[in-house]
């Protein structure tokens, strides 16, 4: 059994049976692996950032790792953009990068590079391995790694030489880190503040958003009447019907302000103070009310159910949340306009139980996303680091990660481009992902944005960077081009029946809303 061999047997007998690959040459050992060795799924990507934005997704909805199989440091820089996405999201990946052989890169060939510098900025672990006789350890340290906190990058660096020679088979093992309690002190202070008669906000985060902690955090405001709110992008939220409401802050900073505006007292689980996405001219980076007082009743890396769960028994809550949403939806008329209200009635009249929703809709999202907060109950994934291109990635490792529930992905036009290749690998893998793309030919929060820096309206060279025409996008021949049936839609009638039909069809599917 040689390096590479021993490795994969570790990845897999350590609960890590999934892997996104975009391979090269250096990665062949391990490529060849994956025929040896039972267990492992490899899933080929075209584009490495559809291997760590599929890695991604993953990880939010399965709550474990999956592995990428990344190229050298260009491969790993190549998937840089939704490793920041991730990292924002705390979700557990495993990143395989393949290396030169130890001896070969004194010689300065064409691929060296500094991989640790590339992956430092990212990743909460990173090893080099040194021998094929410590590969299979160094794979289960990662594995044990990734899964610190809620979830963290782990990033091995396997040269070549360490994948081929001789290894000792694989290694046992490593038992998954249990989270860190809360202070108690901090549960004690946070249940002071919202009992103190403060107008109150209780701002969520993590793990606080779905499951028993959502639950927790329902029963805290119950018993305070606190206002329950979270940031306004969660790696992972659920939503809908019979569902905890919890409001998200909005987008913009000064909206932020307004709504956080009177609170006395915010205790935070889980989750940090709002701060404006962006600096602007004359406008507040900071954005917690001056005199509002400030108390953690956890921290990202802490158990945060567990911390809720303690604060409710605090205060007196009780064992169950009765505030939960009501289910309701309303289909708008053929004859309305197709614009993002109406399709956002439709998405939500007609979303199933139980899916999983991937937003990267941007400027179309807000009225889907309102529409869909009393919709059947689902998963609500967000882009957590701003960085634009993941929605495609994500909505397919979710559909791998969970295949017996519908995946919708929520796309703006511009954001789409730039993994588009991942409707390729939802073809290839017969993925059960619908994606709406909102087809308005313009980078349109850059419009937005461009007003709101204070340098005036866009004459034609700088209004030529912020459109998508000459040419327009095709997404029916795009998506078509890459195996994935299509579809586009100019009316509301129109959408509102390619949508009911792709709910009701398994497989990848895709809508152009043409808002033009």
């Amino acid at each position: 059994m040689n390096g590479a061999e021993s490795l994969v047997a570790t990845l897999v007998d350590s609960g890590v049976t999934t892997c996104f690959s975009n391979p090269g040459t250096s990665e062949m050992h391990f490529v060849a692996a994956t025929d040896k060795i039972e267990g492992m799924r490899v899933i080929l990507c075209l584009f490495e950032g559809v291997v760590t934005g599929a890695a991604d997704g993953y990880g939010r909805m399965k709550g474990a790792p999956a592995a990428t199989l990344l190229h050298l440091g260009p491969g790993l820089a190549n998937g840089l953009a939704n490793l920041h996405n991730a990292r924002r999201a705390s979700t557990p990946i495993v990143n395989i990068i393949g290396d030169h052989a130890t001896y070969h890169g004194q010689y300065d060939a064409p691929l060296t590079s500094d991989i640790k510098g590339f992956a430092a900025p990212v990743s909460g672990w990173i090893h080099t391995s040194t021998s094929a006789k410590t590969v299979a350890t160094d794979g289960a340290r990662a594995v044990a790694a990734s899964m610190q906190g809620l979830g963290q990058i782990a990033s091995l660096i396997l040269p070549a030489d360490t994948a081929w020679q001789e290894a000792l088979g694989p290694a046992q093992p490593i038992q998954r880190p249990t989270l860190p309690q809360a202070d108690h002190r901090a549960i004690d202070a946070a249940a002071q503040l919202l009992q103190s008669g403060k107008k109150a906000v209780l701002m969520i985060g993590g793990s606080a958003l779905y499951g028993e902690g959502l639950a927790n955090a329902g029963r805290v405001a119950e018993a305070t009447g606190a206002r329950l709110m979270c940031p306004t992008s969660n790696g992972r939220r659920e939503r809908g019907a019979n569902r905890v409401p919890v409001q998200p802050l909005p987008y913009f900073s000064e909206q932020i302000e307004a709504e956080l505006e009177g609170v006395e007292a915010i205790v935070f689980a889980g989750a940090k103070p709002p701060v404006s996405f962006f600096a602007y001219p004359g406008k507040a980076s900071w954005l917690t009310p001056e005199n509002s007082e400030i108390v953690y009743a956890s921290h990202g890396h802490e158990d945060t159910a567990d911390a809720l769960d303690r604060l409710a028994d605090a205060v007196g809550a009780a064992s169950a949340p009765t505030v939960l949403t009501d289910r309701k939806t309303q289909l708008p008329s053929d004859t309305n306009k197709l614009d993002q209200v109406s399709a956002g009635q439709i998405i939500a009249h007609f979303l199933p139980e139980g899916a999983i929703v991937s937003d990267e809709a941007n400027t179309s999202g807000i009225a889907p996303a309102q529409a869909t907060a009393t919709a059947a109950p689902h998963d609500w994934l967000s882009v957590t680091g701003g960085s634009i291109g993941q929605g495609l990635p994500v909505a397919t490792g979710a559909a791998v990660a969970c295949p017996d529930r519908k995946v919708i992905c929520l796309h703006g036009d511009g954001g789409a481009m730039y993994t588009l290749q991942s409707l390729w690998t939802q073809a290839r893998e017969a993925l059960d992902v619908t994606t709406v793309i909102f087809s308005n030919r313009s980078y349109a929060i850059l419009e937005i944005e461009f007003n709101r820096v204070g340098v005036g309206s866009p004459g034609p060279t700088a209004r030529s960077q912020l459109e998508l025409t000459n040419p327009d996008l095709d997404w029916v021949k795009l998506s078509e081009g890459m195996g994935v049936p299509a579809t586009r839609a100019c009316t509301t009638r129109e959408f509102r029946e390619q949508f009911e039909r792709c709910m009701n069809t398994q497989g990848p599917h895709l809508i152009e809303v043409d808002l033009q």
